[in-house]
């Protein structure tokens, strides 16, 4: 079974990502300012998730995961 959540926050992940994304792109005839936007937006969407998902992990080791301000 795939850990996705662990996936998610894989840098690397994302990297191949933006990768497939990109070459997908230059394939299909897409201008070369198209393909740096959205490559642009893949990476920054992974950056976005990488961070929550981080966040989250760090505040339930800390105890702070049941939403519960203290």
């Amino acid at each position: 079974m795939i850990d996705w959540r662990r996936k998610l926050s894989s840098r690397k992940f994302w990297a191949l990502a933006a990768g497939v994304v990109t070459s997908i792109l230059v394939l299909a005839g897409a201008g070369e300012d198209t393909v740096v936007k959205v490559t642009a937006l893949v990476t920054s969407v992974g950056a976005v998730i990488t961070y929550i998902l981080a966040e989250a992990s760090v505040d339930c080791k800390n105890g702070n995961g049941g939403g519960k301000k203290e």
